[in-house]
């Protein structure tokens, strides 16, 4: 296919397929004289990949070239793949602070994480953010919480294809962004109907 099929395809315009390429983004496809070159599948897996890290997961052209180099090398399992692309994920908290109890929660609930994963340092900035005003987190609480977020990551790792790193990585990166706002709106809702069954008569 020609950039303009693979721009309807994917429904990114024209300009920004450009863009991507430019950037490396999305590799050039097979030059078919001086100005054309034709594109496949490969380059519509990539394509949407490229766009879900940029517009959907907010991450710079820079970063997302850093996870798809990591693709491309291949480098071990797809869960490390996977994991190049999840920690590249906004927000980054650029701290020297050291996540010492998360990371210790972590290994409390058998979770097995990287000690650096970019979530600890976030757990971290979390629970410090309770402690500070006033309201602390109790190890048991937290527990709690974990086996229900557990509970939610097998639903997430369930539906997520093994037959290519492409589709695999894009539905981690937009399955994250895109549900979190789901999670937020449910837990609020459903804050609101425990409410009303408990302390409506209060």
């Amino acid at each position: 296919m020609r950039i303009s099929e693979l721009s309807r395809v994917t429904g990114v315009p024209v300009a920004t397929v450009k863009y991507y390429l430019r950037e490396g983004l999305v590799p050039s496809g097979r030059a078919t004289g001086a100005t054309q070159a034709q594109y496949d599948e490969s380059h519509v897996a990539r394509l949407r990949l490229a766009r879900a890290l940029v517009q959907v997961g907010g991450l710079s052209v820079a970063s997302a070239r850093d996870v798809l180099a990591s693709l491309d090398a291949g480098k071990g399992s797809l869960h490390r793949v996977l994991g190049a692309a999840h920690s590249a994920l906004p927000p980054q908290l650029a701290d020297d602070h050291d996540p010492t109890r998360a990371r210790e929660l972590a290994t409390a609930w058998g979770w097995r994480v990287h000690p650096d994963a970019a979530a600890l340092r976030q757990l971290e900035h979390a629970l410090q953010a309770l402690a500070d005003v006033g309201a602390p987190a109790s190890d048991e609480r937290l527990a709690r919480y974990a086996d229900l977020a557990h509970r939610i990551a097998e639903v997430d790792v369930a539906g997520v294809p093994t037959t290519s790193t492409e589709e695999a990585a894009t539905t981690v990166v937009v399955g994250t962004v895109l549900w979190e706002p789901v999670l937020l709106a449910l837990r609020r809702l459903a804050q609101e109907a425990v409410s009303a069954e408990v302390l409506d008569d209060y």
